[in-house]
């Protein structure tokens, strides 16, 4: 499902319990400098992350000050972020001029500890190349590192390199409980363009060889995706980003299943089983 850019005043986009894809929850949160924004999620562990400005986050009486820092884009500096337990009682005061935060969320049934990820914590990767038009970075909010002080949530930002390409490649799935081949995440994506005029395509292909659906994606598409094969591109000329939610259904690591007539490609895309490897 595409859900095209609107003003959601701070209320969430994707709410608990969506039919679509009910193991996420995502919410764009806008303030002005001294706002404040208070917020619960029960049943679902979430995450916030400044995508531009900055503010200070308490949770349940725990303060972490001064989350972000990045300026006009999601491209001005490296995130930040602060991991909430489900169900804990949150709030944000903006400190800069104005931020626009995301709040990504995975359903689970545990409460675990509040921490905070500053840019020297962050998981980086780079993979694919220019040759093979699949050149992307990735930068892991709660990766691989917080294994064992989160539930289900994967948070991730993703941006291509250079101008133009595809991310995504070669088509994967993941909605299937099926170990080892295959993990049932829920994913949740919102999308950036630079210049902010462009845009992209979100393929969606439910089963290998027959015809799918396409959505057109602009600067703040947000698209739900449950179940498919789900490769995207950028217009030659731009540079794309998506903030990820991932969540598990049964757990935190994913495992992605290759559309068998692409996975070939595993073998000539540089770095790509690395890349894989760092979704745990």
């Amino acid at each position: 499902m595409h859900i095209a850019p609107y003003d959601n005043t701070n209320k969430p986009i994707v709410d608990i319990d969506n039919g679509l894809v009910p193991l996420n929850y995502f919410n764009i949160v806008k303030l002005k400098r001294g706002e404040a924004f208070e917020y619960q999620v029960p049943g679902y562990e979430t995450c916030i992350v400044p995508a531009t400005g900055k503010v200070d986050v308490t949770v349940e009486g725990v303060c972490f000050a001064d989350l972000g820092g990045r300026g006009v884009d999601v491209w001005d500096g490296e995130p930040q972020g602060v991991y909430v337990p489900v169900g804990a009682k949150v709030t944000m005061v903006c400190t800069s001029e104005a931020t626009e935060t995301f709040i990504a969320g995975a359903r689970y049934d545990k409460v675990l500890d509040p921490f905070d990820i500053r840019s020297a914590d962050i998981d980086m990767i780079q993979y694919g190349s220019d040759e093979t038009k699949t050149h992307r970075k990735i930068k892991h909010i709660l990766g691989t590192k917080y294994h064992d002080r989160v539930g289900r949530l994967l948070v991730s930002e993703l941006f291509t390199v250079g101008q133009g390409g595809w991310s995504g490649f070669p088509s994967h799935k993941h909605d299937t409980d099926r170990l080892p081949q295959e993990t049932r995440h829920d994913e949740t994506y919102n999308f950036r363009f630079r210049p902010n005029h462009g845009s992209g395509v979100q393929m969606l292909q439910r089963d290998d060889g027959s015809p799918g659906d396409a959505y057109h994606i602009v600067d703040g598409s947000t698209v739900c995706i449950d179940r498919g094969y789900h490769p995207c591109a950028v217009l030659p000329g731009y540079e794309m980003y998506y903030f990820t939610i991932l969540g598990g259904l049964s757990q935190r690591s994913l495992v992605q299943y290759f559309q068998p007539s692409h996975a070939a490609q595993l073998e000539t895309i540089p770095g790509i089983k690395d890349m894989i490897a760092k979704f745990k």
